[in-house]
């Protein structure tokens, strides 16, 4: 399988635009990415992950802004953004009715819900800017299966990428996932930011 430099990101940009799937280094694992608005991307990537289609991929954007055009940002998801992004967290939101299509899945499930992350590197937010929407953004691996560590690992249990791109993973750990969607918060998984950082930002 073809393994791209950081450096090719001209490249790598191309074949994401062409509904290309591929492997990148995120801050927290290795992640699987592809644009955001086409529909052949999302049942690539449904393809690579062995997933069912029914299953909400989270979505990586550039900027606050790229959130907000896609999400409800209310206060305390604003705190949230502006202690923590970018960094290991996920937050799900609220969708705004008006995103695109693709973000539903591929039109495949209505959801009001939708799971954003910042791109927590330079390189990430090139691509992102560089493609023009927001990626799918998830942990490379099959569905269900243990989160792979290093590009071997990937190219064995994800044979159907497009290609892998060089480069390290700083946490090794999924991102926490905040619930935003009610009225009060809900820690779904904890990783490198702890709950208890989550609340003292919250508080004030």
């Amino acid at each position: 399988m073809k393994r791209y430099k950081q450096s090719e990101i001209e490249l790598i940009i191309k074949i994401l635009k062409e509904d290309g799937v591929l492997s990148v280094p995120t801050d927290t694992v290795y992640g699987i990415c592809a644009r955001v608005n086409s529909p052949t991307a999302f049942h690539k990537l449904v393809e690579v992950k062995n997933r069912p289609a029914n299953k909400n991929f989270p979505v990586m954007c550039s900027n606050i802004e790229q959130i907000k055009n896609i999400g409800i940002v209310d206060q305390k998801v604003k705190k949230l953004i502006h202690a923590f992004m970018p960094g290991p967290i996920t937050l799900v939101l609220r969708k705004k009715i008006d995103s695109v299509l693709a973000i539903n899945n591929g039109g495949k499930r209505e959801t009001n819900e939708i799971a954003v992350r910042m791109a927590p590197s330079l390189f990430l937010k090139d691509i992102i800017d560089g493609v023009g929407s927001p990626l799918f953004m998830t942990s490379a691996n099959k569905s269900g299966e243990k989160i792979c560590m290093n590009l071997d690992d990937i190219e064995e249990m994800c044979p159907a990428l497009d290609g892998m791109v060089e480069g390290e993973v700083s946490f090794g750990k999924a991102s926490t996932i905040v619930d935003c969607t009610g009225s009060e918060i809900i820690i779904q998984r904890e990783g490198p930011i702890s709950e208890e950082q989550i609340v003292n930002i919250l508080k004030h």
